[in-house]
């Protein structure tokens, strides 16, 4: 108790480390959960710049640009090649579409035959490969739409289809694909023909409507994408924060006061319990201060058990300080120990749940191997009581797998902590 509150004493009297131990996490949360909001943020959707340049000028690459520009995910501007290069080269557009010369009338012809397929030309930011591949989905779609509608009831679609008549015996299609490709055309032939100047086809489209339901806590409560980002920040300013215990441990034994603790009539055990009965503490404080902040600024609520989310965020704290005493047992030097515990630290919070990015896009066997990781269960368990409105029953295993991290990390200290400096 003695040890428990000296700590606490040395925490609460140095009021710029007090300040930025709240501010920190606090501040880096806020920050991450304005930018990862979730399909519940209020604000307008982000839209991916990109550039097309239209050399082709025939009415399906004006109908491609029509469709681009008033599609709702992208931020289509008209330019030349120049300008749209330059614009991928400095980053201020994440793709530039090129249709060539030709374009139109060359995929009418391939709509129907297959061959001799005109290309698309895409000038690409390689550091934005996520949202390249995005725009290349949803330019296929306005494409397909684009080409199918022209060659259908555009007022190019009579010569479109009269000249792939024309080269049907040249294609060196099986005989009876070459007799139904012949048939479907002529029936497109007759259509076209028939059909009146004021009936226009859509074109092909995609056949079907989404209903989109977000799947979260209660019918009518939004994702709060800020209770993401304080569990994610909040667990790695815990893991900083034994980080310091860690360090801390060790300029005490540099200075001889573990010698001095050593002297009292009391085990090692109590003397390594009272370490980390204060570096629990002191966490737990964090976490729940950072908490409270987000509950009153952004809304963030526990939708699920109020327990369970004590239970997780205990267990968290226990073992980041548990984590701390195995640096501390591990470690040499002050100077040597922070930058590997540091670099574990930040390993560990990469890893750990979507914390900084999304898990999504890892590689497999890292998505795998993030289930050894403390941080993973310590966020799942945090994200299950407050956005995702989990029962107590959810908070049981991420519970247990952190205090069986805690009791892992206080044996090993135990085990190998040292007294004295060699």
């Amino acid at each position: 108790i003695a040890m428990v509150r000296k700590d606490l004493r040395i925490f609460f009297g140095d009021r710029r480390a007090l300040i930025m131990s709240f501010a920190a996490p606090i501040a880096i949360a806020s920050f991450f959960g304005a930018i990862f909001p979730g399909g519940g943020g209020s604000g307008e959707p982000a839209r991916i710049p990109i550039r097309i340049v239209d050399v082709d000028g025939s009415a399906i690459a004006k109908a491609i640009v029509a469709g681009v520009q008033a599609d709702r995910n992208l931020n289509a501007t008209v330019s030349v090649e120049t300008d749209a290069r330059a614009a991928v080269r400095r980053g201020a557009a994440t793709v530039a579409v090129i249709i060539p010369k030709g374009f139109g009338d060359a995929a009418g012809a391939a709509f129907f035959s297959g061959r001799d397929k005109p290309r698309l030309e895409l000038l690409y930011d390689p550091s934005r490969g996520f949202e390249l591949a995005m725009v290349r989905g949803i330019l296929t779609e306005h494409v397909m739409q684009a080409v199918s509608k022209e060659v259908f009831t555009g007022a190019s679609s009579r010569r479109i289809i009269a000249d792939t008549l024309n080269r049907l015996d040249s294609l060196s299609l099986p005989p009876e694909d070459q007799r139904a490709l012949r048939n479907l055309l002529e029936a497109v032939q007759d259509f076209t023909n028939r059909a009146s100047p004021t009936v226009a086809s859509p074109g092909l489209s995609r056949p079907y409507d989404v209903r989109e339901e977000a799947i979260v806590a209660r019918a009518n409560a939004a994702y709060n994408g800020y209770a993401h980002a304080f569990a994610g920040m909040g667990v790695q300013f815990l893991l900083f924060a034994a980080v310091d215990l860690g360090i801390g441990i060790l300029l005490e034994r540099q200075r001889g006061l573990w010698k001095r603790l050593r002297s009292a009539p009391v085990s090692r055990h109590t003397l390594l319990a009272g370490k980390a009965a204060s570096g629990t503490l002191i966490a737990l404080l964090t976490l729940l201060v950072s908490f409270a902040f987000a509950m009153l600024v952004f809304g963030v609520r526990i939708e699920g058990s109020v327990l369970g989310f004590l239970a997780v965020a205990v267990a968290c704290c226990v073992m980041a300080s548990t984590f701390g005493l195995l640096l501390a047992a591990l470690g040499h030097t002050p100077g040597a120990t922070r930058g590997v515990a540091i670099l574990a630290t930040l390993l560990m919070v990469m890893l750990g749940g979507g914390a900084w990015v999304p898990t999504f896009i890892f590689p497999a066997w890292l998505q795998r191997l993030t289930v050894v990781v403390p941080a993973r269960w310590a966020v799942d368990g945090l994200d299950g009581m407050t956005w995702r409105g989990l029962g107590l029953s959810a908070a049981v295993a991420p519970t247990l797998v952190l205090l069986g991290f805690a009791a892992l990390f206080g044996a090993l200290a135990v085990a190998r902590f040292r007294w004295e400096e060699r």
